[in-house]
């Protein structure tokens, strides 16, 4: 039912010919097939065929990740599961990247348009260097990745990724591919009345579609989206203005900003960890730790670490780090997420993680219910399970609070 959701047009999204969206139906279509048909025949093949195998030429069971990749990586069905996954993730580069290139040159002047209109800040420093861990490598596949620029004022990577993203999440990110931002903001409404920011940071924001939300939520509250890809960021930019609203971006590294000491009340992001490094992200910790004013809350939203899920769909989900270009992908789960938080200056009693309901899955609830979209957001009790874009999934988020500074006793 939520493959039904289809992206919302807007001023800064490409305007795709006939044989260009079917060509993205097509790949969205395939990723579907894949999800939905080749995937659940992954199980019964390890337990019935590739665990026994693995048993009688080892001595033993599988016992994590790494041993049921050993049994499965020479299984047919495996191989054309993984190799399908990669075709189709190529595919669906390919076919967003066709209507940008060729609206590319419209949309600049578009973007210009937009941003000079535009109440808020867009921040491109010279000679900014962005971190090895993104530019030297197409995260997701994605052709040139969030970096490259070949033209003057580039929004390509924009362009691309805001389709791209779409097609990747077979519309389970909703029509503006903001399920993300709108559901950690239903989380912070229902689990923190009380808590109304003035200032919020969005890092690794890509083209600020998680970064729209807090503006709709929070209308009076100073929002600054950064990101190290100077593209997305002019087309985030951009885009927000086209969506009606007035949001401050920079390309900006998340390790080290140029924001005072408390200035935020609130940071967050979104699918951002899993694709920095084993260095950056106790830098990027102390850095929220830093930004935050006392009494704020650092809220990163992902999927949940390895120790929370079973070897196999640990197996499962790995295959991002093997054959999407995610190469920090596994190995972030295994980090004592927690710990590193208490490094960084978080009590280890104000950091926890904790799952926010996908808004998508409940606003379909909520429709099936016979609810009206303005009530949507009160149907919260029901049961999810983690997952990536998985019916009845929620995003893992990981919490931490900056206390409020103990007054001295005279």
């Amino acid at each position: 039912m939520l493959n039904c959701f289809q992206q919302a047009q807007h001023d800064m999204l490409p305007d795709a010919t006939h044989d260009e969206t079917s060509r993205q139906e097509f790949a969205k279509s395939l990723k579907g097939f894949i999800q939905n048909a080749l995937l659940p025949g992954l199980e019964p093949i390890f337990t019935k065929r590739v665990a026994p195998k693995f048993k009688r030429e080892q001595g033993r069971d599988p016992m994590d990740r790494n041993d049921i990749r050993k049994g499965m990586v020479k299984n047919d069905y495996f191989q054309l599961y993984a190799s399908t996954t990669r075709i189709a993730q190529e595919l669906l580069w390919e076919a967003s990247a066709m209507s940008a290139e060729r609206e590319l040159p419209r949309l600049i002047e578009k973007a210009k348009s937009l941003s000079a209109s535009s109440e808020a800040d867009l921040v491109l420093p010279d000679g900014f260097e962005p971190p090895k861990y993104v530019s030297a490598v197409d995260i997701h596949c994605m052709p040139g990745g969030y970096c490259t620029e070949l033209t003057e004022d580039d929004i390509a990577a924009g362009l691309i990724y805001d389709r791209g993203v779409y097609l990747y999440a077979m519309g389970y990110a909703g029509p503006y591919n903001d399920d993300m931002g709108r559901s950690v903001c239903n989380y912070i409404t229902r689990n923190y009345a009380n808590f109304k920011p003035r200032r919020i940071l969005d890092m690794g924001c890509t083209v600020g579609h998680s970064t729209v939300p807090y503006k709709e939520y929070y209308p009076d509250a100073e929002i600054w989206g950064i990101d190290v890809g100077g593209p997305v960021i002019r087309y985030a930019h951009a885009r927000a203005k086209a969506l009606g609203h007035n949001i401050n971006f920079a390309q900006m590294n998340a390790e080290e900003t140029t924001f005072d000491d408390g200035y935020f009340d609130l940071v967050v992001s979104h699918i951002m960890l899993h694709e920095t490094s084993g260095k950056a992200m106790p830098k990027i910790f102390k850095e929220c730790e830093r930004l935050l004013a006392p009494g704020g809350l650092m809220i990163h939203a992902d999927l949940p670490p390895f120790d929370l899920m079973d070897p196999f769909t640990q197996f499962i989900l790995d295959n991002e780090t093997w054959y999407n270009n995610e190469p920090f992908w596994g190995a972030m789960r295994e980090l004592d997420q927690l710990a590193l938080a208490q490094d960084a200056g978080f009590p280890s009693g104000d950091v926890k993680f904790d799952t926010a309901p996908m808004a998508v899955m409940e606003f379909a609830a909520a429709a099936a219910a016979g609810y009206t979209e303005d009530s949507a957001n009160e149907v919260a009790d029901r049961d999810f399970t983690a997952g990536e874009f998985a019916p009845g999934g929620g995003w893992e988020v990981l919490i931490a609070h900056k206390p409020v500074a103990k007054q001295e006793v005279a």
